[in-house]
């Protein structure tokens, strides 16, 4: 009645050839034409336009339906006929009916139809550029399974990995028909899974995930070595020297020799054994995402095939795969009792490059705002509401999380991250600026000095208790590629563990030599750190080096130096203290968008315009005359040299970095001559902020030119030192406008004409008394 076959595949891979049985039996007519029926009864299949592909497509189901015989089709046995359709749109198929062959069969001719046909052919062209890419894999997603077939769906959800196994051999089918000596170039091809809609936390999952299809997402904290893993084995009887197999290495044990009988001992036939690539993973929970009082849960993922060394530790990653788990015999000698230890197997790995979503109506309100003429105060003033006052720290902090524009070559790569030293005296909020930006950013990760050593900064070489290889962990600055990393108490680290840090603050990359293992990971991130004076307090007598600890190299690092002193100021303390009582008490509701009278954006707008800025402009020069700043870059080399504290080649990098900053906060493509100046205006302040008291003062005087003239910054600056002189010698709180226009003209500057009507004079509680022409200063 049917006939044996026992020809060979030539397009078969290795392990389909050795799992072949040896023969298929052919369906009857009649089963060809239901079969046939059935998978072409979509509209338009009969064109006379896709003539050629369908035609394909028959020789394609022809094959997949000899595979299925006719007493697998009747349940088995033949005595009750059960309908692979029927089964299907069940709620709920067993794993029994899916190993059986007529029914994985039909599954594999629904996936044809999906792979071919989906979308405008959508699957069908990205099988062709995988192809023509000489590439493995696409990817699938979850949603295009859902609209195709929810039956689809269903299995996807009940049985992962025996679907995703279907999938591939759905695809090898689809690849082998377009493609027909493809497997000569890749004998096995992968369907990834991507666009699951929910996304799982590595320590929500539970007993319920097992054997189901999951997405988490966390950082790469570590990453093994290319092992070689069974995938089809042949064992051979060490007393009757037979060898039989072939089986999957995953679901077989021998428990006696088929030749025989006996029990063993057997040993892998090493050389007719099919192995597969396989890496591991360690991926931990994202910081910023861990309850409060908990520590960080890993979870370690399996990759095979193309998805090997697809993430570097340090990188934040979004993992779908098959939730398993492994028998250890480790875990059951330390419990005593039966433990199973957990693992992904991964389908695809997608890097992440925030975890801030945008809308379209965020992206136009983001542009909206960049558009504002007073956008940059805004930003400034946005940045650690709840601390009073310290305009030129959230200034600093506001461009280090916009940062620069990164320059790369074949040879090098120059940092376009601003990293930025808070040195003051205690009780300033320094650790309170480095929590919130923390809170802030898309990506931060906090260090504190006195718990954190050089390879919890940079990385570490640890042994893999299962494999015993040694494998790279990265640390904080590993952790933060791509975001800022901030470190507490930065004065409190020994001089060992700083040094380390030097590569990955100016190189923004981390070297390892050690336990046999060369290799570069990456460290691109903004550093934000704070230390406290040697002595306690910051002494204005002394020069920037003998207040801190830190040696030179380190400090010339830092783009800004932000020195916050603890002054004594009647005015300004009766307006802290009325802040604090103020926002102890409440205070009005801060709205989450733009808020025009306090000219504040709330703290989600402010991360998605930060994060917009950051990743979505590139600000560039353009007819930029340059001499000003070489120019200020000898005068500044000049005067280093008695201050104490060092002015290197690095300090004209930074203001070129600041001025991209300062055109990313406007959202603009282009450096402008303002930009310029308020970023030497930053270096400046800087520089001359971290000098002795004495030299301040002479040194802003002959700097005076490259500020720019027009300065309400430095102006309203120049009048906050009028009224502290003032309050000492005669206990006033007013200045006289020719005073303050004399003091001016003194330092060549010109007053603008709305600088008693900006909102920097407002906002440092000054007024104008026009009928008296005087200056006054109210409290807060």
């Amino acid at each position: 009645m049917a006939k044996r076959r026992f020809e060979e595949d030539e397009s078969m891979s290795e392990e389909e050839r050795i799992l072949d049985a040896g023969g298929v039996q052919e369906l009857e007519s009649e089963d060809m034409d239901e079969i046939r029926d059935d998978l072409y009864e979509s509209e338009g299949m009969y064109e006379e336009s896709e003539a050629t592909e369908h035609s394909d497509i028959e020789d394609l189901i022809s094959q997949e339906v000899k595979n299925v015989r006719p007493d697998e089709r009747k349940g088995g046995n033949g005595d009750a006929e059960y309908d692979a359709e029927d089964i299907l749109k069940a709620s709920e198929v067993t794993k029994d009916f899916f190993e059986q062959d007529f029914f994985r069969a039909k599954v594999v001719r629904k996936f044809i139809r999906f792979f071919n046909e989906f979308g405008n052919k959508k699957y069908a062209k990205r099988i062709r550029q995988m192809c023509t890419e000489n590439l493995e894999s696409i990817e699938v997603s979850y949603l295009d399974i859902e609209e195709e077939s929810i039956d689809l769906l269903r299995l996807l959800n009940q049985h992962a990995e025996m679907t995703i196994e279907v999938m591939d051999r759905a695809l090898s089918d689809v690849v082998r028909m377009h493609f027909p000596n493809y497997h000569m170039i890749k004998p096995k091809v992968h369907s990834r899974v991507v666009d699951l809609p929910v996304c799982d936390s590595v320590r929500s999952l539970r007993n319920r995930h097992l054997g189901k299809l999951v997405r988490v997402s966390g950082v790469v904290t570590r990453r093994s070595g290319v092992f070689p893993l069974y995938s089809i084995v042949k064992f051979s009887c060490l007393k009757c020297r037979s060898v039989f197999g072939p089986f999957v290495a995953s679901s077989f044990k021998p428990t006696h020799c088929f030749e025989c009988q006996s029990k063993g001992p057997f040993t892998v036939n090493t050389s007719e054994t099919v192995y597969k690539d396989f890496q591991k993973l360690t991926i931990q929970e994202i910081p910023g995402s861990v309850p409060p009082g908990s520590l960080p849960r890993s979870k370690e993922v399996l990759l095979f095939y193309d998805l090997i060394d697809c993430a570097k530790p340090g990188e934040e990653v979004e993992v779908t795969g098959v939730y398993k788990n492994n028998f250890n015999v480790s875990l059951n000698i330390r419990n005593g009792f039966p433990v199973f230890f957990t693992v992904i197997e991964a389908s695809s790995v997608v890097k992440r490059a925030g975890k801030i979503e945008m809308t379209d109506d965020d992206v136009r309100e983001i542009k909206k705002m960049g558009r504002h003429p007073e956008i940059k105060r805004i930003v400034i003033n946005s940045i650690a509401p709840s601390v009073y006052g310290h305009a030129e720290v959230k200034r600093a902090i506001a461009l280090a999380m916009l940062g620069g524009v990164a320059r790369e070559s074949t040879s090098h790569r120059i940092r376009g991250d601003i990293n930025v030293l808070l040195l003051g005296d205690p009780g300033m909020a320094k650790s309170q600026f480095l929590r919130y930006v923390e809170s802030t950013s898309h990506r931060a990760v906090l260090a504190t000095g006195q718990g954190a050593s050089s390879v919890g900064l940079t990385a570490s070489v640890r042994k893999d208790p299962v494999v015993k290889e040694w494998t790279l962990e990265g640390g904080a600055l590993v952790l933060a590629d791509k975001g800022i990393c901030l470190i507490d108490e930065f004065d409190k680290m020994n001089e060992h563990d700083r040094t380390s840090i030097h590569e990955a603050m100016e190189q923004q990359s981390i070297s390892i030599s050690k336990a046999g293992i060369v290799a570069t990971l990456h460290a691109r991130c903004s550093v934000i750190a704070a230390a406290n004076p040697m002595r306690g307090r910051y002494n204005g007598s002394l020069t920037f080096a003998q207040n801190v600890n830190l040696s030179d190299p380190i400090i010339s690092r830092f783009d800004i130096l932000c020195v916050v002193k603890d002054a004594i100021d009647a005015g300004e303390d009766e307006k802290t203290a009325k802040f604090v009582i103020e926002s102890h008490e409440g205070g009005e509701e801060k709205p989450d968008g733009f808020d025009p009278k306090r000219m504040m954006m709330g703290h989600e707008l402010l991360r998605k315009y930060i994060l917009y800025a950051r990743t979505n402009v590139v600000p560039a020069f353009n007819d930029v005359d340059m001499e000003k700043i070489s120019s200020l870059y000898l005068e500044l080399r000049k005067e280093s040299l008695p201050s104490g504290l060092p002015v290197t080649v690095r300090h004209v990098e930074s203001i070129v970095r600041i001025s991209e900053a300062f055109a990313k906060m406007r959202l603009s493509r282009v450096v402008s001559v303002e930009d310029i100046d308020e970023a030497i205006s930053v270096v400046l302040d800087s520089f001359m902020g971290a000098q002795k008291y004495s030299m301040s003062k002479s040194l802003r005087k002959k700097f005076v030119k490259y500020f720019n003239k027009n300065n309400i910054d430095v102006l309203v600056f120049l009048l906050k030192e009028m009224f502290n002189e003032k309050m000492k010698a005669f206990r006033s709180q007013s200045v006289s406008v020719d005073e303050f226009e004399r003091r001016i003209s003194s330092f060549g500057f010109s007053i603008p004409s709305n600088f008693y009507s900006c909102g920097l004079f407002k906002d440092s509680g000054f007024r104008l008394d026009r009928e008296a022409r005087l200056i006054l200063r109210s409290v807060y």
